[in-house]
């Protein structure tokens, strides 16, 4: 599967060389921005800066505090990076919980879906035609914290100690609660390391909003052949409830046919109805012929123009008395 790169840093990682790690491969990388409502990453500015210059695809994160108000959280965070969100640029919740359980407090799943969600609203309003995910552990996905529609960056780290990109991209892709993570982050020794789901191009199309094919996962193609095997597949797409003809052959032994029996016959019937219009035409243009040479005064293109829009006005009062009833 195709993959590309990254790493993510906070206060707690010195200043990086930016240029050296897009020559070792890294094409994002995202910086702690903010915390709670008036926390700022002392190191953001430092860190955010490098990630533009370099050229990789930049982003930030705001950690969460569901226990306190979303919108206040919102706007601490759009504060902190409106001076280098720009197109291209990812914003990430960073929702976890804390070792102490602290900011998490008082607070139901429920509560706590609600507070994710208004933060993504509120980012995403402020900052129009720039993806805003979700950053959450395979607990918090299980137990209903995360809206389901957000980009997913994972964090689950198999290995014990460093482990390299090679041995990341060599895995199954994790499939936390039958999610798809576009991200995962997979170890953080020496530092916090991230594979993408998509190539370097497919992320920078991906993170501009331009048109991009996903890749499908396994979780997804195994949902999508048990709905291919269900009754209610089989009951839309194999028979889709439509009776057969009682004019047809098989009406008594096969009454529910199958949509492509039936498209196959209803394109049947419309290539003779234009059979049978076609002979028509000729028909009575060869009867305004045969007047013609009875009466000279007679116009025959006139006339057959005449009876052609006889029979197209018969055609739609019986259209619309049919319609009517």
């Amino acid at each position: 599967m195709a993959t590309c790169r990254g790493i993510d840093v906070s206060v707690y990682q010195s200043a990086q060389d930016w240029a050296a790690r897009k020559a070792e491969g890294v094409v994002f990388a995202f910086a702690k921005a903010s915390e709670g409502e008036h926390t700022h990453d002392t190191h953001f500015a430092s860190h955010i800066t490098g990630i533009i210059k370099a050229g990789l695809v930049p982003g930030a994160y705001h950690f969460g505090w569901p226990n306190q108000d979303a919108e206040a959280e919102a706007a601490n965070y759009i504060a902190a990076v409106k001076p280098y969100a720009r197109r291209g640029f990812l914003h990430w919740l960073d929702l976890e919980r804390r070792s102490d359980g602290s900011n998490y407090q008082g607070r139901t799943a429920s509560q706590i879906r609600t507070y994710a969600t208004k933060w993504i609203a509120t980012v995403d309003a402020a900052f129009p035609g720039q993806r805003v995910g979700i950053y959450t552990s395979g607990s918090d996905l299980a137990a209903g914290h995360a809206p389901a529609k957000a980009p997913l960056w994972y964090p689950a780290y198999p290995w014990t100690g460093a482990a390299s990109y090679a041995r990341a991209e060599a895995a199954a892709r994790p499939a936390p609660s039958g999610r798809a993570p576009l991200f995962w982050q997979f170890t953080s020794t020496p530092v916090d390391r991230s594979i993408c789901y998509l190539t370097e191009s497919g992320l920078r199309a991906w993170a501009n909003e331009e048109d991009t094919d996903m890749p499908i996962t396994d979780a997804e193609w195994k949902k999508l052949e048990a709905l291919v095997k269900s009754a209610s597949f089989a009951g839309v797409v194999q028979t889709d409830g439509i009776t057969a003809p009682p004019t047809e052959a098989d009406a008594a032994t096969n009454k529910t046919w199958r949509l492509d029996s039936y498209t196959k016959d209803t394109n049947a019937r419309v290539r003779a109805l234009q059979v049978t219009e076609t002979a028509q035409t000729a028909a009575i243009t060869a009867l305004a012929t045969a007047l013609g040479r009875v009466d000279s005064a007679i116009d025959v293109p006139g006339l057959v123009t005449q009876v052609k829009a006889a029979i197209n006005a018969a055609v739609a009062d019986i259209t619309i008395h049919l319609s009517s009833d």
